[in-house]
């Protein structure tokens, strides 16, 4: 693993020499603030050493270095799932990499269900905590003592003066957000009602198939997470229930802007 990182990381950086102070990984249809960046180089996945396809619509599969108000970054535009058939540390990898080029801070973005009864579609939640006993761990298996420690501790994976900056900023730039805690499935299907509802008990206010590998692998490195939500969909209600990819992605663009202008005057504050 350790190999293979160093690979990757040694092929881009021959591309990209310079060390990007964050990383943003974008979600299913939310690739808007890649118009707010001052690009400098993009780099396709197949380029990379070691690094998996994007196969889901909605993910288009490069690195994309550049600056936002001033502050060097990389983002991935299109991220990688466990329901894709990919292991555990093949949907982490690009944490590690992004990390050992220099990154001290990752931003996620992501579209989930809604479960909390106060939410809409198009809602914006900021993730304060999650709940990942649905999906496997990536540290399962031999620790890499060179990547972080056996039993990181995760009372806090989201850093909370993040947290309070990004509700600043949504404040100062009129746009509504709300916290909660966010369940990680394998997917691909579709929560049934009878899920919605466990997992709404189980306190998760918003449910999603991507993310919280992602930061678990991060908190592992050491690094400071934020991450953010997108409504797309509601899974407790008592009407007609059907969910398809094409409402999520739809209602991901409609919602984009605003997380969007939360991520960038974000990034700037760093």
């Amino acid at each position: 693993m350790i190999k293979q990182l160093e690979e990757s990381t040694k092929a881009i950086k021959k591309i990209y020499p310079y060390e990007p102070v964050a990383g943003v990984v974008l979600g299913s249809g939310i690739g808007n603030l890649v118009k707010e960046i001052k690009v400098e180089k993009e780099i396709a996945y197949t380029e990379i050493p070691h690094f998996p396809s994007a196969t889901v619509k909605g993910h288009e599969g490069r690195l994309i270095f550049g600056a936002i108000n001033e502050k060097k970054i990389v983002v991935m535009s299109g991220r990688f799932h466990y329901y894709e058939g990919y292991q555990t540390q093949q949907v982490v990898f690009p944490i590690r990499v992004m990390k050992l080029l220099g990154i001290k801070t990752l931003l996620i973005s992501n579209a989930a269900g809604g479960m909390n009864s106060s939410f809409r579609i198009g809602d914006l939640m900021i993730i304060r905590d999650h709940i990942s006993l649905f999906t496997a761990n990536p540290l399962i298996g031999e620790n890499i003592d060179a990547l972080g420690p056996r039993f990181p501790d995760m009372s806090a994976p989201y850093n909370k003066v993040l947290i309070g900056k990004a509700k600043k900023v949504a404040g100062q730039l009129g746009i509504t957000v709300s916290e909660g805690v966010y369940a990680g499935v394998t997917g691909p299907t579709f929560e049934t009602r009878a899920e919605y509802k466990l997992l709404h008990m189980a306190g998760a206010d918003a449910v999603g198939m991507s993310t919280v590998q992602e930061v678990i692998a991060a908190v592992h490195m050491g690094l400071e997470v934020f991450a953010m939500s997108i409504i797309t969909d509601l899974g407790i209600r008592e009407e007609n229930n059907t969910i398809t990819h094409e409402e999520v992605l739809r209602e991901a663009k409609n919602a984009e802007p605003r997380l969007t202008a939360i991520f960038k005057e974000l990034i700037g504050s760093l």
